[in-house]
């Protein structure tokens, strides 16, 4: 008998997936990656060259997680009030807006 979650295999996969990404994405690291840390977290940054254009990847040793954004995206921190980012930290490893509150993606018109 094999104890697991509902999920699981949705998980599995989109782990796989995400860890192909990154490998791709530390293959185009361009100069040399930056550490920024305190008592209370550290994190990587590099600067990464895509078919795109630059992205920043933002790696936490720590957790594992990392991210990578678009110069819009990072631009879209500074739009932010300290009140965003302190929900942040509150709700780690959690989606400010849950799939519930997104608006819907590419609806069509249907009073056409």
């Amino acid at each position: 008998m094999k104890i697991g979650w509902e999920g699981e295999e949705e998980d599995r996969l989109a782990a796989i997936r995400a860890a192909q990404e990154m490998g791709r994405l530390e293959a185009h690291v361009t100069g040399t990656p930056i550490v920024i840390a305190n008592e209370f977290s550290e994190v990587q940054v590099s600067r990464v060259e895509t078919r795109n254009g630059s992205r920043l990847m933002i790696k936490s040793p720590r957790s594992g997680q990392w991210v990578s954004l678009c110069p819009l995206e990072l631009e879209s921190l500074t739009w932010q009030a300290p009140a965003t980012f302190s929900a942040m930290i509150g709700h780690p490893f959690g989606p400010l807006i849950t799939e519930d509150e997104q608006p819907p993606q590419n609806k069509k018109n249907t009073n056409t």
